[in-house]
This record gives structure tokens, sequence and C-alpha cells, in this order.
């Protein structure tokens, strides 16, 4: 934990509410062996579409708080009220939570409902003036542009909006494209946003999953890349061999480039994130 490549760094996961009480006992092994590994700055807990599933959210923190945890929990404008967001930042300050992720959310497929905010830069502005500085607010960057964003300069736009609206940080969308965070970032340095930009990074354990995935929310597997994958999508010791040579080496070139930490999308799993973290050498 002594390597100068860490010095400084601030390294994260993220969690999604599990659906049992089964699988919240779960939750609390992987977060102990987490924490026993890579020891979190933070994990952050997802919020699902128009709040869909809310209670667990706020549930995963609870127990997440319980165990001293610094928990991070998404808080996402579509589908909600200026009175419902602001008593989840209440409830949120009661539990002593004091980091939040910022995000507009994906519009459900029944449509939006009650809506107040319609964009995260708004969101950003309530809880700015509802609260003070209590919370440390991180919204959302996407390298590779949100699939919803009719041009990279409206895009970058977006995101500019929300450090203005006084956001602290940023979590990436997942990437396997080195080059593209890199560009973010000059176009960052040009606009003089001088914000941490951390990247989130997907461990990569399923083929199929991964690629379903990675075309709805826009993050680009590079060729060379999925053609390997769909190779060993019947060998799944080789494919997940493979996976984290490539996110290992994804990670070491970040934070050589100096990237200021990584926060990885644990899919409520820890073998994967903890294979990268072994790889590194951290």
């Amino acid at each position: 934990m002594n390597s100068p490549m860490n010095a400084g760094k601030i390294f994260s996961c993220e969690f999604f509410p599990p659906r049992t009480e089964a699988g919240m006992e779960k939750l609390v092994v992987v977060r102990n062996e987490l924490d026993k590994n890579i020891n979190p700055a933070f994990y952050s807990v997802t919020f699902g579409a128009g709040g869909s599933n809310r209670d667990r959210t706020l549930d995963t923190v609870d127990q997440l708080r319980e165990d001293n945890a610094s928990v991070a929990p998404h808080i996402s404008c579509i589908g909600s009220t200026r009175e419902q967001i602001k008593l989840l930042l209440d409830h949120y300050i009661s539990r002593g939570v004091t980091r939040l992720v910022t995000l507009r959310g994906d519009v459900p497929e029944e449509g939006q409902g009650a809506n107040d905010f319609m964009h995260a830069n708004e969101l950003v502005e309530f809880i700015r003036r509802e609260t003070g500085n209590h919370f440390h607010i991180e919204v959302a960057a996407y390298p590779e542009y949100h699939p919803e964003s009719t041009t990279p300069e409206s895009d970058f736009e977006y995101f500019k909006r929300k450090i203005e609206a006084g956001a602290d940080s940023a979590i990436t969308q997942y990437f396997y494209n080195i080059d593209a965070y890199l560009r973010f970032m000059d176009n960052c340095s040009r606009a003089n946003l001088d914000v941490p930009v951390v990247p989130g990074i997907m461990p990569i354990t399923n083929y199929k999953g991964l690629v379903r995935f990675s075309d709805n929310c826009g993050a680009e597997i590079p060729r060379w890349i999925r053609k390997q994958l769909e190779a060993y999508e019947d060998d799944i010791d080789s494919l997940l061999a493979f996976g984290a040579d490539v996110v290992t080496s994804l990670c070491s070139r970040l934070l050589e480039s100096g990237a200021p930490g990584l926060h990885f999308y644990t899919l409520n799993q820890s073998q994967a994130s903890l294979e990268i973290w072994r790889k590194l050498n951290l």
C-alpha cells in the first residue's frame, strides 16, 4: 500500500441494493473482503430508474452505516419532487452520510411521472442550496459521451454545468479505451474545470452480459477485446484471466497518466475487483 502510484489516490467501490435478505448478507461478506484488501474511501450505492428501488437503497445505506462504512448514495432527480429529494437529504444527514453521487437518472419505461428537475445540474444546485457544503457531491462523466447526447460538444457542456453548479468531483462511466479519458481530461483542462475525475472501472467477468450492457449505455468495447472475449465465451477461466489482464493494464496506465483514483463497479462481487487490485500490486 506504499506504492508511489497509490499516493494520494482515491479508491472506491460501487454496490447495487440487494433484493433479498440473503443478498444483503452476502453483500456484508463482500464488503468485508473489499475492506480488508482495498480499504475503499467510500462505497457508492445505486438508485433505480425514477427511484424505483428507493427503499432498498435506503436499507443498504443504513446497513453499511451501521457497520461504520463511508457511503455515497446515488440520488437521481428524474421522477422526484423537491419535497422527496429534501426528505432523502434529511435522512442521509441523520445517518451521518457526507457524500452523494448526484445523477439525472434513467427515465422509467412508464414515464418519468412527477418531476421538478430535468437535469443533474439542477439537482446539484438544489442540494447546495438546501444543505450548503454538508455533502461532497460527485457527478457522472462520460468520456465516450452519453448515449442521448446529440454532439460531443453538448455532452461536455452538460458536464461543465454540473461542475459550475457546485459538484466537487466526478466518476466516469466505465470505458476500455484510455484515449477517451485522456481526451476528456484535456477538455476539462481547456475549460478550466479543476476537479478530480475518477475513472469508473468495470471488471470483465461475462461476455454476453458485458456486450449487452455496454451497447445500452454507450460504452465501447474495442474490437480486439470483443473478439477475444467472444472466443473465450465458453472458457470461463481464460475469459476471466484475459479480462483481468486487460483491465489491470488499463488501470495501471490510468494511474501512471495521473488519474486521481479508481472506482470499481463490483456488481456486488469481490473476486474480480480484488484480482485486479492484486495484479496492480498497490
